[in-house]
């Protein structure tokens, strides 16, 4: 087969599985065959604008130069060796993101994806708990933490449901979200007394053996839920107050995404373990990144921590990371996406005025949800999470589908629309992708109350 010919959509949906998809609704993928910059080029030359940076991850958008000459630089000198080796692109990687982690959290360990970081994590925890007999983790509902056991188990979405009972690793309860517009005590901020985070210490307290508490700061894919800002301090403090582990899931909303390089910054939080993934390549090369603080690493060395993969710390991966880094600086990007965060929340705000369908817009810096609802005043969403384990259709889909005609690539999940582009994106893009948006939301906008 030519690597130009159309079948290859075929070729594909025969013999693969597709990822987080009911198997049987997966035909004919679209044929992408370049991209660059913060657009997707199809066979037929047809440009689309990437409006979520793929699943969240291409930062940097495609085909950054720098970070791709890094990666082949690399590959002529050591494309791989065993991560029992001192080499020195390990150092050099590792030299940079202690530049731009949180002070303390300078014992690395290195692995391939953003699962497999959670699982580190998890692991860590409970190897320095063992020792008080504490093993049980609290996650929240509106969370992802990844595909594998551990981090599946983890997850609060429905992508969960799908390993119960055997799949799963025992161990994990889940805690009510700080989510605002939705919340499960149907109390009003700031009158709740942040009852989502006091709910936690209810939960240490009558569950007994909690070793840790995993949470995305900005929830990623199940909503872009930002917290009220009393939310995560508390539920640090809660966490130390009874020995409980911190870990912060930075895969998302990470390496730059909102505004800072880690998303905790935004409320003055230091984590005991950040996890993290996608960015830290620009998603060029896979690679995940737990950082662990000093204190806790060393109690657990003590006690003969194993772990690791064979690809851990992979030379190629590894080079992407100083590149990285170096890219954001001479770009000044967390300015650059201060800056047009603000311009793409007043875009949001007003299609949220514009259309009856909107519900509820919410974010921090390039990381944006819109929430669809049929009723704004009763909130009612199109969709629920019982729709889509189902695999009933969704209204995001149906929307996404129109964006994507009209030229713009737009990640959907449940009853929201995940807007998070390139970090690089500039206003006139910005606009290209909201006048899409703009021109699907009629679809919604049909079957809501006006």
């Amino acid at each position: 087969m030519q690597d130009g010919d159309e079948s290859i959509s075929e070729e594909l949906s025969l013999h693969l599985f597709n990822t987080w998809w009911r198997q049987r609704g997966w035909e004919r993928p679209v044929r992408i065959v370049d991209a660059d910059g913060v657009f997707l080029i199809e066979g037929s030359g047809r440009r689309i604008l990437d409006f979520s940076s793929q699943l969240m991850c291409s930062n940097l958008g495609h085909k950054n130069r720098a970070v791709i000459e890094a990666i082949v630089d690399q590959a002529r000198r050591m494309p791989f060796i065993s991560p029992a080796f001192a080499v020195e692109v390990r150092a050099r990687a590792t030299r940079s993101l202690l530049e731009v982690l949180p002070p303390g959290l300078d014992k690395l360990l290195y692995s391939t994806s953003g699962s497999e970081a959670n699982e580190a994590a998890l692991r860590v925890v409970r190897h320095y708990q063992k020792p008080r007999g504490a093993y049980k983790i609290i996650s929240r509902y509106a969370s992802y933490h990844g595909s594998t056991a551990g981090a599946a188990s983890c997850t609060g979405d429905p992508r969960r449901l799908g390993g119960e009972p055997t799949g799963n690793v025992p161990g994990v309860v889940f805690a009510p979200d700080c989510y605002c517009y939705r919340c499960p005590f149907k109390l009003s901020y700031p009158g709740c007394g942040i009852a989502c985070a006091e709910y936690v210490r209810y939960m240490i307290e009558n569950e007994g053996n909690v070793a840790g508490i995993i949470v995305e700061p900005i929830v990623g894919t199940n909503g872009v839920i930002v917290p009220v800002d009393e939310y995560l301090p508390r539920l640090k403090r809660i966490a130390d107050e009874f020995g409980a582990l911190f870990i912060a899931d930075e895969v998302m909303a990470g390496w730059g995404r909102t505004g800072a390089w880690f998303s905790c910054e935004h409320w003055g939080v230091v984590p005991d373990i950040i996890t993290t993934a996608k960015g830290s390549t620009g998603a060029y090369a896979p690679l995940g990144i737990t950082a662990v603080r000093r204190g806790i690493a060393e109690e657990v060395e003590k006690t003969g921590f194993v772990h690791g993969h064979t690809y851990e710390a992979h030379p190629l991966s590894l080079a992407a990371v100083p590149a990285v880094i170096s890219e954001f600086r001479r770009m000044d990007l967390l300015k650059h996406v201060r800056v047009v965060g603000r311009y793409i929340q007043r875009r949001l705000e007003e299609l949220k005025a514009a259309h009856p369908s909107v519900g509820d817009i919410r974010g921090k810096g390039l990381f944006w949800a819109l929430e669809l609802v049929k009723d704004r005043s009763s909130r009612l969403p199109f969709n629920t999470r019982a729709d889509k384990a189902k695999g009933l259709p969704l209204m995001v889909d149906r929307v996404a589908s129109e964006m994507y005609r009209l030229g713009v690539y737009q990640y959907a999940w449940i009853n929201h629309l995940v807007i998070a582009p390139p970090l690089i994106i500039n206003e006139h893009e910005v606009d290209i992708g909201i006048n899409a948006l703009d021109k699907a939301l009629k679809i919604s906008d049909h079957e809501a109350a006006g």
